[in-house]
């Protein structure tokens, strides 16, 4: 760990008045070899920047719902990050503020309704002790898979007879074409309209990026056959179900068609004031993005809110065509701004990708 000083220690005392915790929780932590504290000649235990930033992604991992008995086995010969403990600190900070925004809008709504002489159905309540109830320790939250994806892999050797049963055409729930691919040994992935990247084994059916936080695992049927499999990325897991190669081929030449002949996505103009407005309120429809994109969004409101406040009213649209990755990409006019906008749409109409900037 490179990024925080490390002249500084307290003793066990002072660590657990300032973190919070007694001094028998870090005793015990100690006992089961998830931190381990500096000893003077005198024994006594002292705890450094290292022992912190350790300390705190243990709490963290607490905090998602984990045993000390997986924390340990999970954090076991991988060094204390500090970047990393910050990285799954803020998700579950994030997670915790945008349940809070929907419960606050979900009471909001409940008090309008009830100020209006509206009733409230039971099917409403359920909805709203659900917004509004804040535990939630599923190790299935984002948090958590985000902080998992992240951790360092470890290349291991495999019998790469198998790579060539991984090789073929896949399909992911959100319509994304996907393609793993088998050359001289060795294997990469390609979503169409973007290059290959290496993947690599840390088990037999799980792969890697070294290029990026993202692991590939393929599932079998009960033959064995490959049928699918999971895209790990930004704490999703993605599924894709194995499709034919023609079908693909087909979606990767329409793709270039579109890019070639500038073809909008219908109703793509539409779309993207519909976006633009939301923004400009403040109020992004996050039920019409991907789960990753309105995690994003979610984070960037208010930055996005007052970038547009700033820009004023928007006063034209012009379309300047499909990158080389598929994405509509629009001149945005603005009173005291210009900037370019751009947008991916999956099969199923969802949106899965936006940005702006200034226009270059």
């Amino acid at each position: 760990m490179d990024t925080a000083a490390n002249d500084d220690w307290v003793t066990a005392a002072e660590c657990a008045r300032r973190v919070g915790i007694s001094v028998r929780a870090l005793r015990h932590y100690e006992r089961c070899g998830l931190i381990v504290p500096r000893r003077t000649e005198k024994r006594w235990r002292l705890y450094g920047a290292t022992e912190i930033v350790r300390l705190n992604e243990v709490l963290a991992l607490k905090a998602l719902g984990f045993r000390l008995s997986e924390i340990s086995s999970l954090l076991t010969g991988v060094p204390a990050d500090l970047g990393r403990m910050f990285d799954v600190q803020r998700d579950v900070l994030e997670s915790a503020r945008a349940k809070a925004e929907r419960g606050l809008t979900a009471i909001d709504a409940a008090q309008a309704t009830i100020a209006a002489g509206g009733i409230i159905s039971i099917d409403w309540l359920m909805n709203l002790l659900k917004e509004t109830t804040m535990s939630d320790n599923s190790k299935d939250t984002v948090a958590w898979r985000r902080y998992e994806q992240n951790r360092p892999r470890t290349e291991v050797a495999i019998d790469k007879a198998l790579y060539g049963q991984y090789a073929g055409a896949y399909q992911l729930d959100d319509g994304t074409f996907y393609a793993v691919l088998h050359r001289d040994g060795h294997l990469f992935t390609r979503v169409i309209g973007q290059p290959e990247i290496e993947i690599f084994p840390e088990e037999a059916d799980r792969f890697f990026m070294k290029a990026l936080p993202v692991q590939v695992t393929f599932i079998h049927n009960s033959t064995g056959d490959v049928t699918g499999l999971v895209h790990h990325q930004n704490g999703e897991e993605m599924r894709g179900a194995r499709i034919d190669q023609a079908v693909l081929d087909a979606a990767d030449s329409a793709l270039q068609k579109r890019v070639r002949e500038k073809i909008a996505f219908p109703r793509s103009e539409e779309i993207l004031r519909r976006v633009i407005d939301e923004a400009i309120r403040g109020e992004p429809n996050y039920q019409a993005m991907s789960p990753a994109l309105a995690a994003l969004a979610r984070e960037q409101r208010e930055i996005v809110h007052a970038t547009l406040k700033e820009a004023g009213k928007l006063e034209g649209l012009s379309f300047k065509g499909v990158s080389a990755q598929g994405w509509d990409v629009y001149e945005a006019k603005f009173e005291t701004a210009n900037m370019e906008w751009a947008f991916m749409l999956a099969a199923d109409g969802t949106m899965t990708g936006l940005y702006l900037r200034p226009s270059p």
